[in-house]
């Protein structure tokens, strides 16, 4: 099987390249603009360009042939044009990621649809969202991509296209090495946990909301499944882990690799600051369902939570953020007012009760 991908030299793309050589797929060509420096199998072959130019390597892709193209960076309707346009006759297979932001839950979790909760879990055929543009910034030039990004529309048009035969990819939200997001500083408090705060204050409802991840290693091996099986063809996936933890699981989890000694406290709704309370209507929660590529693709989990966890905190600690800075002196203060107030008990000091002697 010759094999396309689009993109694939940053975080999850060298995932799914490795994958698929240790399947014993050796022919894989990967067009990109060779700005990223990135150890591949020798036999990984690479043509050189930018996507909104790709029409002028028509002639080289005609000469690949592949069996099937990977679209690892479509985000707008600019980025999924020119590929049905130059594949076109090339190749009848069509593999694109996608987000499981197009569900409609997600625009329930960020209050951009303000009906009823969406009934869990959430399976492939569960509804769309309503919203359009679900990044969109006012603040920011009208051709910034978070004003022209939507998944929505880029599946529709390589579903529907009569020339191709789609697998679209929905992926969860995904940690690991490479993150570019830093998943685990932004979402999951690991900068206090690595400065042994004696306490992580955390709004009640952003503590006990349930949210998919994925592991950048799981998460590859089931789009290597997708783009390797004909049965792919046509279909719409999910790739979730099975177990959905809440948030203060997944960072008591952190906090258990490094050994942190404090105690997470849950502060009822509306009593943190704006800047440590959570924008989201934490009563939905986004559980996903991988039921159909475990069942059609035999995807499974190749990486336990507890080895994934371990690879992605030593990354970061190799690679900390440089806008990381907290103010402690700040949570402190907020800490003795909310005991003062009563909003949480004067006992609540951050040490575990079994270390409390």
């Amino acid at each position: 099987m010759k094999i396309l991908i689009l993109g694939g030299t940053n975080f999850i793309g060298p995932y799914v390249v490795r994958h698929l050589h240790s399947m014993g797929y050796h022919d894989i060509t990967l067009f990109h603009r060779g700005k990223t420096e990135i150890v591949f199998p020798c036999s990984v072959k690479h043509i050189y360009g930018d996507k909104m130019h790709l029409e002028q390597h028509r002639e080289a892709f005609q000469t690949l042939s592949p069996d099937v193209v990977v679209d690892m960076i479509a985000y707008t309707e600019t980025d999924i044009v020119p590929v049905l346009h130059t594949f076109r006759g090339i190749t009848n297979r069509l593999v694109m990621i996608s987000s499981q932001d197009v569900y409609r839950v997600y625009g329930v979790v960020r209050q951009a649809d303000k009906g009823p909760l969406e009934p869990l879990p959430i399976s492939e055929d569960s509804a769309v969202r309503n919203n359009r543009y679900p990044y969109q910034d006012p603040t920011k030039d009208p051709n910034d991509w978070c004003n022209r990004y939507d998944k929505i529309p880029l599946e529709e048009m390589v579903m529907n296209d009569p020339y191709l035969t789609a697998t679209v990819v929905r992926l969860p939200a995904v940690y690991g090495p490479n993150d570019p997001q830093h998943r685990l500083f932004h979402y999951f408090k690991l900068k206090p946990l690595l400065d042994g705060r004696p306490v992580i204050l955390l709004d009640e409802g952003y503590s006990n909301w349930l949210w998919s991840h994925g592991y950048v290693e799981d998460v590859a091996y089931g789009l290597a499944l997708a783009i390797t099986n004909e049965r792919a063809a046509g279909r719409i996936y999910n790739i979730a882990e099975l177990q959905t933890r809440t948030m203060q699981d997944f960072i008591q989890a952190i906090g258990d690799e490094l050994n942190w000694q404090g105690e997470i406290i849950q502060v009822p709704t509306g009593h943190l600051p704006d800047e440590l309370g959570i924008p989201l209507r934490t009563e939905q929660n986004i559980i996903v369902e991988s039921k159909r590529i475990r069942e059609e693709l035999g995807y499974r989990e190749v990486c336990s939570f507890k080895d994934g966890l371990k690879k992605t905190i030593h990354w970061e600690l190799a690679h900390l953020p440089e806008e990381i800075g907290l103010d402690y002196d700040k949570d402190d203060a907020l800490l003795i007012k909310l005991r003062e107030a009563g909003v949480i008990c004067k006992d609540q000091d951050g040490v575990p009760p079994a270390k409390r002697g």
